[in-house]
């Protein structure tokens, strides 16, 4: 009984060290250079205004995985949006009948892993996004990319719409189109070799 559990703690030990070596030799996660990236919206009215906002305040970074493709964590701070020079809109799209900021400062979206292929040609980046408490599968549009590195040399464009009712926010039907369109033009930082 006792050489059965040394050797079930001799292969869990040799399991350790293998994730942990594994862990040493995968590239640390890329960051967004903020200074250098945008994150916007935009919603239409049923008059055929055009609202567009910003999310000046997000996080996020691209993990390389071990398999050689890459996964993105993105979190946006909803409870910092803004549609410029209007103060009105900004306080109800931050309200409960829009993105609901009080409750559900932050949304995040989680891509499933892709390979550099993407960013060079362009398609579409599925993951789930979770805004107001609720997470649902979404697909992002990759633009073909104008450089030989992008997020490096040129920025991602990215674009993608979602229904607002998907999310719970449900009223303003009459006056507001449910689509929402997101936008982003993204640039990674270099990372120091």
């Amino acid at each position: 009984m006792r050489a059965w559990r040394g050797a079930r703690l001799a292969v869990a030990a040799l399991v350790l060290v293998a994730a942990l070596a594994q862990a040493q030799d995968a590239p640390a996660p890329s960051t967004f250079n903020h200074e250098q990236s945008w994150l916007g919206f935009e919603v239409r009215t049923r008059f055929g205004q055009r609202i567009a906002g910003e999310f000046p305040r997000f996080d996020g970074v691209v993990e390389h995985l071990p398999d050689g493709r890459h996964r993105v964590r993105l979190q946006v701070a909803t409870s910092e949006a803004v549609i410029p020079e209007r103060p009105r809109y900004t306080a109800w799209m931050r309200g409960a009948s829009f993105f609901d900021t009080v409750r559900h400062p932050w949304m995040e979206f989680v891509s499933e892993p892709y390979t550099s292929d993407l960013l060079r040609d362009g398609g579409a980046l599925r993951g789930e996004l979770t805004l107001r408490g609720v997470t649902r599968p979404q697909s992002l549009e990759i633009a073909p990319s104008a450089c030989a590195r992008p997020g490096r040399e040129c920025p991602i464009q990215v674009s993608g719409s979602i229904q607002r009712s998907d999310y719970g926010m449900r009223e303003w039907q009459v006056a507001l189109a449910d689509k929402v369109w997101l936008l982003a033009s993204l640039q990674l930082q270099e990372r120091a070799e």
